[in-house]
């Protein structure tokens, strides 16, 4: 099976998944206790006509399949096929649409786009500080094993999984924002907007600013990344060290080097793939902690304030999009797997 064949195949596979994921968010949110309409027309005093408008607006009058009918947008879809009694249905999710939000009164696409750019910068950036530190030392640790190298390298693994991401910020925020005052402590400069909204002279400015406010998050959230990542790669190393091939070409007089660049450290990147793949949903998790402890305009504080106040059609957006973005990521991992170990076949019987 060629790779193009089997990123479809995969693709076929995860739409019974994101249908899943649709179904139970959408039974979640309408059967939480709470009502959004007593949310919108609290501290007022809301007419009975008032109520039944706002219901009316947003498809709270109808029953919950039906609900759910017209979120996924089937009705629409009935509509392009001819069926009669559909005239003028609402898009939905099929069609790309997710729906409009009840506390912003703006569709539910729009508020995201402006939200996520943020917290990619942030989860990137987070990753690109775990993998870049954690395999290097991951591999140190396995090639100096039971000395001192690899015993402060266990700490560290061990105090950053066991420190939750929150605490860290922090922690960080004290030091090196109040104390040290070396950083800056909230909010990002976002390097794609103009320095002159900032007020600094140039682009370089601005992505300086950009790195130093970036600095204290994407360390926080990237902590525990870092930790797994690396106790995961020494553990790969190790193993892979003992295999019988890597004695074999240390028996041949191979150079050490040699045999680590070659033989011991791709097979080892297996399990550390996976391992970046599904931390997707972690990090996301993450992020949303982060961005509340740093200020940081992002998914995350969109995904608390849609949960606050009863935003149906957000909360169930957010959450589907992030669950795409799950399903995405097994599926590079996946695809990743091939491309690394040679013994790995897209989906043929050995």
């Amino acid at each position: 099976m060629g790779l193009l064949r089997y990123t479809i195949y995969r693709l076929m596979q995860a739409v019974p998944v994101m249908f899943g994921i649709a179904v139970v968010t959408f039974l979640l949110v309408n059967l939480a206790p709470g009502d959004p309409v007593d949310y919108m027309v609290a501290e007022q005093i809301a007419s009975e006509e008032l109520i039944e408008a706002i219901e009316e607006r947003y498809g709270l009058d109808q029953p919950l399949h039906m609900r759910f009918l017209n979120y996924l947008g089937l009705p629409w879809f009935l509509e392009v096929l001819g069926v009669p009694g559909f005239e003028e249905s609402p898009r939905g999710l099929l069609q790309g649409d997710l729906g409009l939000s009840m506390y912003y009164d703006r569709p539910v696409s729009e508020l995201m786009l402006v939200r996520l750019p943020p917290t990619l910068l942030l989860m990137l950036s987070a990753y690109a500080f775990a993998i870049v530190t954690a395999i290097p030392l991951g591999v140190l640790a396995a090639k100096r094993r039971n000395e001192p190298t690899d015993h402060v390298s266990r700490i560290i693994a061990l105090v950053g999984v066991s420190t939750p991401s929150f605490w860290i910020g922090i922690m960080l925020i004290i030091l090196f924002g109040v104390h040290l005052g070396w950083l800056p402590t909230g909010r990002l400069v976002y390097p794609w907007r103009d320095p002159a909204h900032y007020g600094y002279s140039g682009h370089l400015e601005l992505y300086y600013q950009t790195i130093r406010h970036l600095l204290l998050p994407m360390i926080a959230l990237g902590t525990l990344q870092m930790a797994t990542i690396m106790r995961v790669e020494r553990s790969a190393m190790i193993e892979s060290f003992q295999k019988d091939y890597v004695r074999l070409a240390r028996a041949y007089g191979v150079p050490e080097r040699t045999i680590m660049r070659k033989h011991a450290f791709r097979v080892s990147q297996l399990p550390v793939i996976t391992l970046v793949g599904l931390n997707l949903t972690s990090a996301i998790g993450g992020a949303v902690l982060i961005e509340e402890v740093f200020a940081i305009n992002g998914m995350g504080r969109l995904i608390i304030q849609a949960i606050g106040t009863y935003d149906y059609q957000l909360v169930l957006g957010t959450t589907i999009v992030v669950g795409f973005v799950f399903v995405i990521g097994v599926i590079v991992t996946d695809i990743a797997y091939a491309y690394v170990d040679p013994r790995v076949s897209y989906g043929e019987e050995s």
